[in-house]
């Protein structure tokens, strides 16, 4: 992760964060591969008090489970990395939260961990909002543990800003 990579990440963090501001809306994220990453870029930016309310890591199950409520029977079913679980985990954040946008991100980083179901790479997003929105997604990006981890951490984002800017209906 270069210096500059670093710094788009923020830059991108800082555009949410200034349409977030003339929305009067406020983020929480709940991340799990990306260990903090997301709130780190959005803390980065002076004044991100005034829109980023809360971030929630939780790597492990049990933290997944008593920090955000998300069902153990979801994990069982679904697994940790999947849609489902994505879902569960923005939900609770928001509902723990005083935001009102919140983002997750769960995945497999690597270099280790991946099934043929879930190869290193795999990562699953969600997005929940205003109105009862809320969207998941997956994606698999290629690289190491860094790249996979930044790559998260845009998308995460970028799939945030899109649908911030999106209007109802």
């Amino acid at each position: 992760m270069s210096a500059s990579d670093q710094f788009s990440l923020e830059a991108l963090a800082a555009e949410v964060g200034e349409q977030l501001l003339a929305n009067g809306e406020r983020l929480a994220t709940a991340e799990s591969c990306t260990g903090g990453w997301v709130g780190q870029c959005a803390t980065a930016i002076a004044g991100s008090s005034r829109w980023f309310e809360r971030g929630f890591v939780t790597y492990s199950n049990d933290a997944k489970i008593e920090m955000l409520g998300v069902g153990a029977e979801i994990l069982v079913a679904h697994g940790a990395v999947s849609e489902a679980s994505a879902a569960a985990m923005a939900l609770g954040a928001l509902c723990r939260s005083r935001a009102d946008w919140a983002l997750a991100v769960t995945g497999v980083a690597g270099p280790a961990g991946g099934s043929p179901g879930r190869p290193v790479g795999t990562v699953c997003f969600a997005w929940a909002g205003p109105q009862g929105r809320l969207e998941t997604e997956t994606r698999c990006f290629a690289g190491d543990r860094s790249a996979v981890r930044a790559q998260s951490v845009a998308h995460a984002l970028q799939g945030l800003l899109q649908r911030i800017r999106r209007p109802l209906g």
